[in-house]
């Protein structure tokens, strides 16, 4: 009997070391609560105490509604106390808030102790810090539905809320925003610069819409803006205080760069009830703003689709061309108008299509630009031109400078390299070359300088080409390595209306700044004498002649015709 007692009191010692022993284990790896049947806190460990920023006195006594987050909805609760009050295991995570207004969220494990009834008297909590898990959850979400790069949200949270908005939503309107010289920025300045002008963008368009719309980051240099129950005018005031923010300049090491945007507009659900539809037919309008020059908003309109689908074919037939040599050059004399002698030919690109006929370079060279043939295009124009050039030097034809048109976007770190290549390839001296740029060479003079001044270095001329329809600063004018201006032929067209004002103002700045001058679109007789009167010494136009041929125009150059062909 005694040796009983003594086994059981042994028992007992031990069985409270045990239960020491795990209460010791509990309280070093997880956050322990036991309540009473109303869920009253009657004990608390310090980890508790630690990861909620409560003292034991201020937890014990109340309900654990001390640390709600307000994250989880009633029915969460509701769920959780049925099953304890069954007398069953709930598991499952919550959200908590601590003393301090930070936020935690544990592991929990319930466990209701039953009385002999089989009915809950008191619960006990185990819990699990899983904050930092779930921090890194939260955030791997946040980046399924933000660009890591703007923290805008991205294509595919547009998705998810335009599908939502779209049943609910009476009226709303999409603006498909793309940024203009974007990628010529990017690829001159590098990735780098991109991604910080993407940053402002992004911050500019957040500050001003201020939470009044929804804004995405459609994916590369394309945004995309949602506004709900607007009138079309309402959105199309928007769409412009959009179109003005973003003509303010950016900035690289207290440079100034020059983007602005195209906006195209689509209205639910007026041009469609669908997300497909209604994103295809705002980035048609976009399209359509940039094509004319960009700077401006576009709604979307029927007819948009029919020129849409017709850039598109023409797209397909473009990329074609110049495999099946469908490229030719034409070339207009240069003349000096005191002496009627050529002195020069610009040459231009003609595509003649076998099916669609001649097409306009006004046609096809912004779709060139737009998807990047522009760069073979422009290659094969160059290296026929100074070939053509050097076959007329080889046959005893007095030499003369080439005019050959660059677009502002090549004007790159691989422009100079080319240039280069072709010249070695066709053996034309630099003398013999003029690249005709337009005026927008000047909104980034930090990046176009170098590159300008490297074929200066070369030999080559430069020339502003459709000169006075830019908007030119003379400062960076002053600082350009460039040879001659040429007078966009519509100041020609209008000298009858203002006297020439414009044109002298032209001549006498380039007079000033040592440049030669060109008038572009001479037609008739009475704009030739008015130019003479200006002291304009430099033509060119069909008064003198069309743009001919290579054969056409080699009689015109061996001097056995007049120039005045048209």
């Amino acid at each position: 009997m005694i040796y009983d007692l003594q086994d059981s009191i042994k028992d007992k010692d031990l069985l409270l070391k045990e239960l020491a022993d795990i209460k010791f284990a509990l309280d070093q790896s997880s956050i322990v609560a036991i309540t009473d049947e109303d869920g009253i806190i009657t004990y608390v460990n310090e980890t508790f105490c630690k990861i909620s920023k409560y003292s034991k006195n201020e937890l014990i006594g109340k309900t654990h509604k001390v640390v709600n987050s307000g994250y989880h909805t009633k029915e969460f609760f509701k769920d959780m106390w049925n099953t304890i009050q069954r007398g069953e295991v709930w598991q499952g995570e919550i959200k908590n808030k601590a003393k301090d207004g930070s936020f935690y969220w544990v592991k929990s494990t319930i466990v209701p102790f039953l009385d002999n009834e089989g009915k809950p008297h008191q619960y006990i909590s185990i819990r699990q810090d899983i904050t930092k898990q779930k921090e890194i959850e939260e955030k791997n979400l946040y980046y399924v539905h933000h660009d890591a790069l703007t923290g805008l949200r991205n294509r595919r949270c547009f998705n998810k809320d335009l599908s939502k908005w779209i049943t609910e939503t009476e009226q709303m309107a999409l603006l498909f925003l793309d940024l203009n010289r974007f990628k010529f920025v990017n690829d001159t300045l590098g990735h780098s610069i991109g991604d910080q002008i993407l940053r402002d963008v992004a911050k500019r368009l957040s500050d001003h819409l201020n939470g009044k719309s929804e804004l995405y980051r459609f994916g590369g240099d394309e945004f995309i803006i949602v506004i709900k129950d607007r009138t079309p005018d309402e959105v199309r005031t928007l769409a412009n205080e959009i179109i003005k923010q973003l003509e303010e300049p950016f900035f690289h090491e207290k440079e100034k760069l020059y983007l602005g945007a195209s906006i195209g507009v689509s209205f639910f659900p007026d041009d469609g009830n669908d997300i497909e539809s209604l994103v295809i037919k705002a980035d048609m309008a976009m399209y359509k703003a940039k094509k004319g020059g960009g700077h401006f908003v576009q709604f979307y309109t029927s007819d948009i689709y029919e020129e849409m689908t017709k850039t598109i074919h023409l797209e397909a037939e473009l990329r074609q061309a110049l495999e099946k040599e469908q490229f030719k050059l034409h070339y207009q004399p240069q003349v000096d108008i005191s002496s009627n002698k050529i002195i020069g030919v610009e040459a231009l690109i003609r595509w003649e299509h076998p099916v669609l006929g001649n097409i306009s370079p006004f046609e096809f060279i912004p779709i060139a630009e737009e998807t990047g043939l522009i760069v073979p295009i422009t290659e094969w124009v160059l290296r026929t031109a100074c070939r053509q050039n050097q076959r007329w030097q080889e046959a005893d034809i007095s030499p003369f400078i080439i005019g050959v048109n660059i677009s502002s976007s090549l004007v790159n770190k691989d422009l100079v390299p080319m240039v280069k290549r072709i010249l070695k390839e066709t053996k034309l001296k630099p003398d013999y070359l003029e690249i005709e740029l337009t005026e927008s060479i000047m909104q980034d003079p930090k990046i176009t300088l170098p590159i300008l001044k490297e074929l200066k270095e070369l030999g080559i001329r430069i020339s502003i080409d459709d000169f006075g329809t830019g908007y030119s600063s003379l400062a960076y004018l002053r600082q350009l390595p460039i040879d001659r201006l040429k007078i966009d032929r519509s100041f020609i067209d209008e000298m009858k209306k203002d006297n020439g004002a414009i044109v002298q103002a032209i001549i006498d700045l380039g007079t000033r700044l040592c440049l030669n001058v060109i008038a572009e679109g001479i037609e008739t007789n009475e704009q030739l004498d008015l130019l003479t009167q200006l002291n304009c010494k430099e033509g060119q136009g069909y008064y003198f002649s069309r743009p001919l041929s290579s054969n056409e125009i080699l009689p015109v150059l061996q001097g056995t015709n007049v120039v005045n062909n048209n």
